[in-house]
């Protein structure tokens, strides 16, 4: 269907511009005031000519110079329905009939003129159940908007229920219920009158949401007035009373609270501080309760919740400041680095639980500080070292006396910050009493599901603890409960060799001690040897500590013959430096110089690396009685109790006199005397002592062994093979005796070791005899055996 407006297409009018938010639409009256000469103009000269006029809304109201620029492109052609003169004034009410492009505007005599063009339309693809239904939805919608109004008017709602036509109700909509411009318009130049209602539906959906927002937003800001009226009556009414009852308290408890609202505490602990805060108010100044409840919210205050430092997850510079403080130690690095390249792929991942175990001095407290750095985490170190109360980690009820949180919160809040790397030092040194046990305190601290919702006995309220880094430190695993265990991923660190504590001494621990001591390169040179003197001949551990005390030592004396003799640097070598340090301390273990009946090269790991264990054995005429001497450990006295049963099981083969057992008495001997020893590796060197001296053949001086043995003489695995090696290495044993099941475990041997000594795998007590003995007589008797002993 095509429709034509009555006057044509095209026409030159009088123009009546109109301002702020209005916009005539056709159909609509329209009432406006003529506010300007050259409105009144226009409007008394299209009342003489009896033609219509133009109505179009000014872009910017402000501007003076009416033309196409400053005016919206689609207006609406009226005819003067009535003028009304009143007082100088004139007041005009115009029927709005159709709408219009703006083509030209030009002044006239006191007014302004505008050529416009009205569209031919063409109106096709809805059909008339369409239209009906258009209608009905724009209805509603327009009657739902009028009446989410603060004040609907009923009248709108009555016009909009009788409205009939599509192209009607929506300009209807557009005067009087969108209060946008640039939507009002966007109506306007719409000449479709379908497209123009599906458009106004549109419309009045963002209207409704928008009223909606506001309505919602003037609600809060009512409700926050209404909270902060009650917060200043409850105030005065406090300071009130406070007055009356003497004191100051009123004025901590206002920088309490400010200090409560400026952290942004979670909503559960703010409310929480709050409400411990308003007991404190209500607490007499000066009483017990008071000073309990300003205790407790000062120490809260100081808790970092949420509060987190951003992680590095650079794995170069990771690596690089790892390589920079720590020599060795290759396996603990990599699994930092692993964990920050997982942290780079996924920055949500749980922090790892790890473990460090190894002895004394080899650098697991030192590491964990190098990788806080590498991560650029706040490092916390937790003494665990003697605790033996459950509080110590939970902390104590708020309500007792000198009651503290424990030491986990404490350690949050020295970092000030919520994902530290805490180390969690000497955790095998805790005890457990009758006041609790707080290994099973820390079970909690360490479960990845459960720390973050950790519970202090002081705070009384959920801390997340699943953000920080826990590395635990251990000298041995006996002491931790195997739930503990279970939660930690174990790392074992193992006592440095020969040269990674040349290594560290030349590249770590001088440097440290000669600026520690105000020294340089230049005023105190220490020589290799003179290195390698001070780890051999004056410290013997599995660490460093010893060594860089040696090292401070020596920084000590040079600075102190610097001052005294003038002389500008000090040299220190191997063969001086007795004259610095004293004597020599300890003497390196070396193998005899020649093969000796019943005394055997045996392996021991001590808590400070390995060592040489000699194994001595002797028989004297008597009753059968068995005699242990060297402080031996009730596994390694068993040992001694199986050697004899095998030897007597072998006694013919071996051309021992079977009743040996009940004819003479037998001492087995390990020295050091005075140093406890213990563990079941020794079985092979014990048993081989005795055949050597049951058979009087000696044994080979250049071989060590180790492995345990069975009654039925199977050489079984053994553990901390590389400190042992090591240990027999330096003492100058070229052939070592493994058990076979060890021969896996070669890849982690020192390369020296590797390439200089000779492993011999064993399976049974004759392919050790095999190996041991130096007598080629009792050799070819051995090796009748040797290969299928007990196969």
């Amino acid at each position: 269907m095509i429709k034509y407006n009555e006057f044509g297409e095209h026409m030159t009018l009088p123009l009546i511009p109109l301002t702020g938010v209005v916009f005539a639409y056709p159909k609509i009256s329209i009432t406006i005031d003529a506010l300007t000469p050259a409105v009144k103009a226009a409007i008394e000269s299209s009342e003489k000519s009896g033609s219509p006029v133009f109505l179009a809304t000014q872009k910017n109201p402000f501007e003076v110079k009416i033309d196409t620029k400053n005016l919206y492109e689609v207006g609406t052609v009226a005819r003067i329905k009535q003028i009304t003169r009143r007082n100088g004034t004139l007041s005009v009410t115009l029927d709005n009939i159709c709408r219009a492009i703006t083509i030209n505007v030009f002044a006239v005599s006191g007014y302004y003129m505008c050529d416009v063009r009205t569209r031919l339309l063409e109106i096709e693809g809805y059909s008339d159940e369409e239209g009906i239904a258009l209608l009905n939805v724009l209805k509603e919608k327009a009657k739902e908007t009028v009446s989410i109004f603060s004040s609907p008017s009923k009248d709108l709602i009555k016009e909009i229920d009788k409205a009939q036509d599509i192209s009607f109700l929506s300009d209807l909509v557009g005067a009087t219920v969108l209060t946008d411009s640039n939507d009002k318009y966007a109506l306007l130049e719409e000449f479709d009158e379908y497209k123009r209602a599906e458009l106004a539906i549109s419309l009045m959906e963002k209207e409704i949401m928008l009223i909606k927002l506001e309505t919602s937003i003037k609600k809060k800001a009512a409700r926050s007035i209404e909270e902060h009226q009650k917060e200043y009556f409850l105030r005065e009414q406090m300071k009130a009373i406070q007055a009356e009852l003497g004191g100051d308290s009123q004025s901590e408890a206002e920088e309490l609270y400010e200090q409560i609202k400026s952290k942004h505490f979670p909503k559960k602990v703010e409310d929480k501080l709050l409400k411990e805060l308003i007991k404190f108010n209500k607490a007499p100044f000066g009483s017990p309760e008071s000073a309990v409840l300003r205790t407790y919210l000062e120490t809260c205050l100081e808790i970092p919740f949420e509060k987190y430092s951003k992680d590095e997850t650079s794995v170069a510079n990771a690596r690089k400041i790892l390589e920079r403080d720590h020599y060795g130690l290759e396996k603990v690095k990599e699994r930092i680095l692993e964990f920050i390249a997982v942290k780079e792929m996924n920055p949500d991942i749980k922090n790892q639980i790890i473990c460090l175990v190894g002895p004394p001095g080899v650098g697991k407290t030192s590491l964990c500080s190098s990788i806080a750095t590498a991560l650029k985490r706040k490092y916390v170190r937790v003494s665990l070292g003697g605790v033996r109360d459950e509080s110590d980690i939970r902390g104590h009820r708020k309500t007792y006396v000198a009651a503290m949180p424990g030491r986990i919160i404490n350690a949050l809040i020295e970092c000030k910050t919520s994902n530290p790397l805490m180390v969690l030092d000497e955790i095998d040194k805790m005890t457990s009493d009758s006041r609790g046990d707080p290994a099973s305190a820390m079970l909690e601290v360490l479960d990845g599901e459960q720390n973050k919702t950790f519970r202090d006995h002081f705070v009384e309220m959920e801390v997340d603890l699943s953000r920080c880094m826990f590395i635990a430190t251990a000298n041995s695993l006996d002491s931790i409960p195997a739930p503990l265990i279970d939660r930690m991923e174990i790392i074992e660190l193992s006592s440095y060799t020969r040269i990674e504590k040349f290594f560290i001494a030349k590249n770590h621990l001088i440097t440290k001690q000669l600026k520690r001591h105000g020294l340089n390169k230049r005023m105190l040179k220490i020589s290799d040897d003179a290195i390698y003197a001070l780890i051999d001949s004056y410290t013997a551990e599995a660490g460093v500590r010893n060594l860089e005390r040696e090292i401070a030592s020596l920084c000590r004396k040079a600075a102190k013959d610097i001052i005294e003799k003038g002389i500008k640097s000090v040299s220190i070598t191997g063969d001086n430096i007795e004259k610095y340090l004293g004597t020599k301390k300890y003497e390196a273990e070396k193998i005899d110089d020649e093969n000796q009946v019943g005394v055997v090269n045996g392996m021991a790991y001590t808590s400070i690396g390995g060592d040489l264990l000699k194994i001595e054995a002797t028989i004297m005429k008597g009753t059968g009685k068995l005699q242990l001497t060297g402080k031996l450990g009730e596994v390694m006295r068993e040992s001694c109790e199986i050697a004899v049963s095998v030897i007597r099981q072998n006694a013919e083969k071996l051309g021992i006199d079977p009743d040996f057992y009940s004819k003479y008495d037998i001492h087995i001997h390990a020295p050091e005397g005075a140093v406890p020893k213990d563990g079941p590796s020794a079985g092979i060197t014990i048993t081989t002592a005795l055949a050597s001296v049951l058979t009087g053949r000696s044994v080979r001086r250049d071989v060590s062994m180790t492995g345990e043995i069975t009654l039925r003489g199977k050489v079984l695995p053994i553990g901390g093979l590389k400190e042992k090696t090591l240990a027999a290495y330096s003492a100058g044993v070229k052939n070592i005796i493994i058990p076979r099941k060890n021969v896996k475990d070669l890849d982690n041997i020192d390369k020296a070791v590797r390439e200089n000594v000779n492993f011999i795998p064993c399976d049974n007590i004759f392919d050790v005899f095999n190996s041991a003995f130096a007598d080629e007589e009792i050799i070819a008797i051995i090796q009748q055996y040797t290969g299928s002993y007990n196969k």
